[in-house]
């Protein structure tokens, strides 16, 4: 068989080609349980500050986001494929965080309806090729949810307006007395009691397929941010992410 001279091969661009060699090393250096937690975990002390900046420019970022994982989708690479059916349920995480710290963040009651824009669409999902990403989103929104909901059932939900909306150094010292408030028993115990629920769900999920594996990754690592907010907030506000 005649090969193909190399000069005949379209060249890649060094945009392109970097992207491609991303894509190509994420999957096997992370796996794909790896990159949902890392997706997890990144947005909530980079997406959060940068957000409060430039909220519309993070708003777009939405744009190049879903052009990616459609473009990996449609990769022959299987392995690819995985990664942008995650990067898809991603990039409806992000739009809805940027849609509420962006414009909505001193009003917690709306948090969750305005991260769940897309559930009707990830609920639809769960049944087709999409399922990673519905996976990871739904995942993604009841680490949310229940994050949420502790704030509320702890009693501090009435300090995150403030919060929010304070100068940095007011803020940092209402943070922390928020964070101190639940160095209680009843308190501790109410987290103690969401932990251990979570980290049940979340092995139930990992004995599943790819998408349980995706969604106990994204919902441990809900956890984990959790934990380290809480001591961020106790130790140093500033870099909770809040501020």
């Amino acid at each position: 068989m005649v090969g193909v001279p190399t000069s005949s091969l379209p060249a890649l661009s060094p945009p392109a080609q970097a992207t491609e060699a991303f894509t190509l090393a994420v999957p096997k250096l992370f796996g794909l349980s790896g990159i949902a937690a890392l997706l997890t975990i990144a947005p909530v002390f980079l997406q959060a500050p940068l957000v409060r900046w430039a909220p519309m420019a993070t708003t777009l970022c939405t744009i190049p986001l879903v052009l990616l994982a459609l473009a990996l989708v449609r990769h022959p690479d299987p392995a690819r494929q995985r990664l942008g059916l995650l990067l898809v349920g991603f990039a409806g995480s992000w739009l809805g965080g940027s849609l509420f710290w962006g414009w909505c963040r001193a009003h917690p009651f709306l948090h969750v309806p305005i991260e769940g824009f897309a559930l009707p669409l990830a609920l639809g999902g769960l049944g087709t090729r999409w399922r990673l990403g519905a996976s990871f989103y739904l995942a993604s929104l009841l680490g949310t949810a229940l994050t949420d909901a502790l704030i509320a059932i702890t009693g501090l939900m009435p300090l995150w307006p403030p919060v929010v909306a304070a100068p940095p150094e007011a803020a940092a010292l209402l943070l922390r007395e928020a964070a101190q408030a639940l160095l209680h028993p009843v308190p501790l115990m109410a987290l103690a009691l969401a932990a251990f629920w979570m980290v049940r769900l979340a092995r139930k999920l990992w004995t599943g397929d790819a998408g349980g594996k995706v969604a106990a990754a994204a919902l441990a690592s809900t956890l984990l941010v959790d934990g380290l907010f809480f001591a961020a907030a106790l130790l140093a506000p500033r870099f909770s992410g809040l501020i």
